[in-house]
């Protein structure tokens, strides 16, 4: 790919949830990929630190502190990433968030519109505007890659909200490759099994089974589902990874249950 004065090969990226964990590894690797990269979360802070570690490949990065669950902070994310970028290539669908592993009867309502709005709304609200960005740009198209889960696949105990959102996820993400193609847009999805970050830190102490016991499970570095994001955001648009898997070995995904 060609070099743009900034040091970069001229592609363009957003990443949600980019305050950490895999979204911060994912932004942090397509910045020294040569990608410039937005990233949004809630956190500001968080933020410049995703940026401050990918160090001079940061200066192509753009935080942006928005909640992604309401319609106006994802209208100002594509405002602000259009304003310094001016185009797009690649969204990466991120942004998620646990619900407590409490009984289902006991989740509140409160508990299960939090997870809809963050794992599910907003990833929607983020691919309707970046459909809009790839059909009005030259050339026109570009590739989302969605976070599912294990979870989109089998549930853990305890998990309605969390495993209902990842199963949805993954209809969007068929629907949105079937509308897509028409706008030469590539739409995947990427199913990560225990990948070592804050979020999955307990697993290590030992988390429950689907027979009752609790256990402690395998993780795997962050460094792998970065890599994978950044093979499958590298692609040719005429070219898709439909569904990724990538898991610790030996976590308990085949034969969960």
């Amino acid at each position: 790919m060609g070099k743009d004065g900034n040091g970069g090969n001229g592609k363009v990226a957003i990443v949600t949830g980019g305050s950490g964990g895999i979204g911060r590894a994912s932004a942090v690797a397509l910045l020294q990929q040569g990608w410039s990269v937005a990233i949004a979360g809630r956190r500001a802070d968080a933020l410049a630190a995703t940026l401050k570690q990918a160090g001079a490949d940061g200066a192509r990065g753009l935080a942006v502190a928005v909640d992604l669950a309401r319609p106006e902070g994802v209208a100002q994310l594509f405002a602000e990433t259009a304003a310094r970028f001016g185009r797009l290539d690649l969204l990466f669908n991120n942004a998620g968030i646990f619900t407590p592993g409490v009984l289902l009867e006991d989740l509140t309502v409160e508990q299960w519109k939090a997870a809809v709005d963050i794992n599910l709304t907003a990833a929607f609200l983020c691919t309707q505007a970046a459909f809009r960005v790839f059909k009005a740009q030259t050339p026109m198209g570009g590739r989302i890659v969605n976070n599912g889960s294990i979870s989109a696949h089998a549930p853990r105990p305890n998990s309605s909200p969390y495993t209902a959102t990842k199963h949805a996820m993954t209809g969007l993400t068929k629907s949105a490759a079937l509308d897509g193609r028409k706008y030469n847009i590539a739409v995947g999805q990427i199913d990560i099994g225990n990948a070592a970050t804050d979020m999955t830190a307990a697993m290590r102490k030992g988390v429950p089974q689907a027979d009752g016991s609790l256990k402690p499970e395998p993780t795997m570095d962050l460094r792998h589902i970065a890599d994978a994001v950044v093979h499958m955001a590298g692609l040719p648009l005429d070219a898709n990874i439909q569904f990724m898997t990538i898991m610790a070995t030996k976590m308990p995904f085949i034969g969960r249950g």
